[in-house]
């Protein structure tokens, strides 16, 4: 054999030749593969591995095993805080235990999420994790729906953290009750006209969010409003406080459907001169790290177990004893952007 049709130092084909074997039967024995191969011939490749420094990559090994251990986390948004502390809940226990995660910027669009799918799909991910909320009415969320299932039939492990119109295991917090509670404790302080500003418009998590809301205010018999739209963003949180100094009066108090919202309407609010919380008071949704920072009332949704839970779920199979679904709890976290209806 020539010096150029000689295989590489340290590949498969090298481990083989040294073995005395065909590539096929290398690569069974060191992919441990179920195939059945003589010990004495399985103790010759090992050794003849270890000669040549032979180390299988992690694609080819997965090809055979069907085991990966990567972890695909599917976000929508990836600049977002809220998918930030999820991920890293995923990634925390998934490196622990030698897992690679694979974060994926959907830009909340289903046929993004199917784009990122089918890659991850090929790259035989161990599971995938869908970080974000599905849409009411999805045009896109059967084609979806089918990629997932055919996922989940290869025996990929496929998690949803929110609402989502396809069959699979899921990781939840009650978005109705968190944004019930929050109205109810304005309520509480006596607040009568509290503002709402929402999420992007037909995502279920932005859907839940206003029900709790609306019911609260409903029970309490009190008429909501004013309420804005939203995207979830700074921006659109800033625009709509902007709306809001148009108006006659200001309300009481103002609720965003996260923080990032809620700290956009805050930020416009302070530059026009009004003082939080004496003349209205602020209050947003998730407790990301931007609500701490800021030291905002919120809703404490707890972000990175959603994270550690799934990462779990995935490598271990673990299911918390709760069958498919898995609820956890929301918590109420007042802080000094909230106080009692004329500051008493």
């Amino acid at each position: 054999m020539s010096e150029r049709s000689k295989p590489a130092k340290g590949s498969l084909a090298e481990v083989a030749r040294q073995a005395g074997v065909s590539i096929a039967t290398a690569s069974r024995v060191l992919n441990q593969s179920s195939h059945p191969v003589a010990e004495a011939t399985r103790k010759r490749v090992l050794e003849a591995a270890e000669a040549v420094g032979y180390s299988p990559s992690a694609l080819a090994r997965a090809l055979v095993t069907q085991r990966s251990r990567i972890i695909g986390v599917i976000v929508g948004d990836i600049v977002d805080p809220y998918f930030a502390e999820i991920t890293r809940g995923i990634e925390d226990v998934g490196a622990k235990a030698g897992y690679l995660t694979i974060v994926c910027n959907a830009d909340r669009r289903t046929e993004l999420e199917e784009e990122q799918m089918r890659v991850l799909v090929d790259y035989h991910a161990e599971g995938v994790v869908f970080a974000g909320s599905g849409y009411v009415n999805d045009p896109k969320g059967e084609e979806l729906a089918r990629l997932v299932e055919r996922a989940r039939e290869r025996g990929m492990t496929v998690l949803s953290l929110a609402h989502r119109d396809f069959e699979c295991p899921r990781i939840v917090v009650d978005n109705r009750a968190a944004a019930y509670d929050l109205t109810d404790y304005l309520i509480s302080l006596g607040h009568r006209r509290i503002a709402f500003i929402k999420g992007p418009a037909g995502l279920y998590a932005s859907e839940h969010r206003l029900e709790g809301y609306l019911a609260a205010m409903e029970e309490a018999g009190l008429e909501p409003g004013p309420v804005f739209e939203g995207d979830f963003t700074y921006d659109l949180g800033h625009a709509a406080a902007l709306r809001m100094l148009g108006g006659a009066e200001l309300p009481d108090a103002l609720i965003g459907a996260n923080d990032e919202t809620s700290i956009g309407a805050m930020t416009a609010l302070r530059q026009a001169g009004v003082s939080i919380p004496e003349d209205i008071s602020v209050a947003g949704m998730t407790d990301t790290r931007l609500a701490r920072f800021t030291d905002m009332t919120t809703v404490n949704i707890p972000l990175y177990q959603f994270g550690a839970v799934a990462a779990r779920r995935i490598i271990t199979g673990e299911s918390d004893g709760a069958g498919d679904e898995v609820v956890l709890p929301h918590r109420l976290v007042p802080r000094s952007t909230t106080t009692r209806r004329g500051g008493r």
